[in-house]
């Protein structure tokens, strides 16, 4: 996909093999077989038909699936929301004044402005819980959380400076302070890993930025064609093949926004980046449009995402930032959150420095 601005400046996104085959075989179709017990659902009303089946289970949802075998209960998953949420409105009214120029290479750039804007008080072993490297092996991660937790019961419970870490040292014993700290991480990084693989794609499509086009609508329309969430996945059930015959009842499915995002079928112009287009559409009732999953379970961490995410375009725009003219291929990887893998933002007068 190429992208065209008035400035002259042409980029195109690479997507990873596999990715790209999604888009080569199946764009436009309903329903299509991807492996022998797994079917892919991309039409937007059986999308909807099959989200409407049954609430997610406790091993589909991604941020709350079982901690090391301990299922993490509706209380706690809310009290953990509801922590983060606090902080992320709070580290907002933090002046724009305060922050310096995000030049450097996103998303690892914009991730750390989330990370230190919303939880830079925290000290080490709570920062290290949001670190992109973390991502590399569970193993790493859980390492980090026992030792972690192994801390706070070696110094004490000393006043946390986040609602977050409040619900860290308020558990008892090290077990369930391992347990609150693996939540602490399960929440707090994909605050942070969302808005920066967001804000680098909406960069890549829309720099320059357009004085007359909003910070919403970039958004918007960035999480149509580069949704960071771009897969629900639902285990099979008895509920499934009632909804359609082709599917089995030991078939898993994987329903897939990317294609209804790009759906011919319910998009003019469906690979161009027009975000001028969300004038006159509603996000919350467009078919097919589950950027951040059905209206049933929509994530709670849009509230968080796009107030953040509109602060960084925010910034852009006050100090010219802009993607560097001589990056013009920007390449999006077979991973967890959809993302151009790195961009290269500079200010405007030292673009090609």
């Amino acid at each position: 996909m190429s992208i065209r601005h008035s400035a002259g400046d042409i980029r195109t996104v690479v997507f990873a093999p596999r990715i790209a085959e999604l888009f080569e075989k199946y764009r436009g179709e309903d329903l299509f077989r991807l492996e022998p017990d797994t079917i892919g659902i991309a039409g937007a009303d059986l999308l909807d038909a099959v989200l409407d089946a049954r609430p997610a289970r406790h091993d589909e949802r991604p941020t709350f699936k079982p901690v090391r075998r301990r299922l993490v209960s509706r209380a706690d998953s809310a009290a953990f929301m509801q922590a983060v949420s606090a902080d992320v409105r709070s580290a907002l009214k933090a002046p724009l004044d305060a922050d310096g120029p995000l030049v450097g290479v996103w998303p690892q750039r914009a991730h750390d402005y989330v990370r230190d804007l919303v939880f830079g008080g925290e000290d080490f072993r709570f920062r290290l819980l949001v670190d992109r490297r973390l991502e590399l092996t569970p193993k790493l991660t859980w390492s980090a959380v026992t030792s972690g937790a192994a801390l706070i019961g070696r110094t004490g419970q000393r006043r946390p400076l986040s609602k977050l870490a409040t619900q860290v040292f308020q558990a008892n014993g090290f077990r369930d302070r391992r347990y609150a700290m693996y939540l602490y991480r399960r929440v707090a990084a994909p605050v942070c890993f969302t808005v920066a693989a967001l804000v680098t794609s909406a960069m890549w499509l829309a720099s320059p930025l357009d004085p007359e086009t909003s910070n919403r609508n970039i958004l918007l329309e960035t999480l149509r064609l580069l949704p960071p969430s771009w897969n629900i996945l639902r285990l099979k059930g008895s509920e499934y093949p009632a909804v359609d015959a082709r599917i089995g009842g030991g078939d898993d499915l994987l329903l897939l926004p990317l294609l209804s995002h790009r759906d011919p079928r319910l998009w003019e112009a469906p690979d161009e980046f027009r975000p001028e287009r969300w004038d006159g559409l509603d996000p919350e009732s467009h078919p097919g449009y589950l950027p951040f999953g059905p209206a049933a379970e929509r994530c709670w961490g849009r509230h968080m995402v796009m107030p953040l995410a509109e602060r960084i375009l925010d910034l852009a725009r006050r100090d010219g930032l802009r993607v560097d003219p001589k990056q013009t291929v920007g390449k999006v990887e077979l991973d967890g959150l959809l993302e151009i893998a790195s961009v290269r933002v500079c200010a405007g007068s030292t673009v090609g420095q």
